[in-house]
């Protein structure tokens, strides 16, 4: 049993390892990432009826996407750019539907 726990202990990353695989992620990776999960978050937020969630989101990626100009492939922004357009017409249908 001993023998377990010293080998997991083994098998986690020291402290430094950890500081130096931080170091080694890039910020626009990071903030795609990020960004991806966003998305994703306010659309299930729009699913639920959420709409001042979904909002709070929509602004968030409409904040984020344009700082990833010259992070990430032109490509793949254009789709984030496609994806919070398609956010906002849904956050609309859904708040106009909302209202009624």
């Amino acid at each position: 049993m001993a023998d377990e726990k010293q080998s997991d202990r083994s098998a986690e990353p020291s402290v430094d390892e950890l500081i130096e695989a931080i170091r080694g992620i890039q910020i626009g990776e990071f903030m795609l990432s990020t960004v991806s999960t966003l998305a994703s978050l306010t659309y299930g937020k729009l699913d639920a009826g959420e709409l001042e969630q979904a909002h709070v989101g929509i602004e968030a990626l409409r904040a984020l996407v344009p700082l990833l100009e010259g992070q990430i492939e032109a490509d793949t922004r254009r789709d984030l750019e496609t994806a919070v357009a398609n956010l906002q017409v849904a956050y609309a249908d859904a708040a106009g539907s909302a209202s009624s």
